[in-house]
């Protein structure tokens, strides 16, 4: 299994995030903009998130302007939701090994480098 990081090159949390990470050096880099997730990559990213919620980003400006912040969405909807529009993927999602860290926490970016001391 190969690092990846999925990001978009627009955000600088992002690049900072990867700037940290050895200049994203050893990582394969994704712009979720110019290279969208397949299904096949969200559903990976839901077996070690645990699920596509833990995944799903609730900063998202349209999570407002669709209304989203009003209803109950089920798993099926944040799935569908983040295939629909990158925007929805809580970023960077970061792979080392068999790990995924989500989002841009100073806990999650620490604990991504550790990892790569290993």
């Amino acid at each position: 299994m190969s690092n990846k990081i999925y990001h978009l090159s627009t955000c600088s949390t992002c690049q900072r995030i990867i700037k940290t990470l050895n200049n994203g050096e050893g990582f394969i880099l994704q712009d979720i903009k110019t290279e969208k997730i397949t299904p096949a990559q969200l559903d990976a990213m839901k077996q070690k998130a645990g699920s596509y919620e833990a995944l799903f980003s609730r900063r998202a400006i349209k999570y407002r302007t669709k209304g989203l912040h009003e209803r109950t969405l089920s798993e099926k909807d944040y799935r569908d939701l983040i295939l629909e529009e990158y925007t929805f993927l809580s970023r960077p999602v970061i792979l080392i090994e068999d790990e995924i860290y989500v989002g841009n926490s100073k806990k999650n970016v620490e604990a991504a480098l550790e990892a790569l001391r290993k």
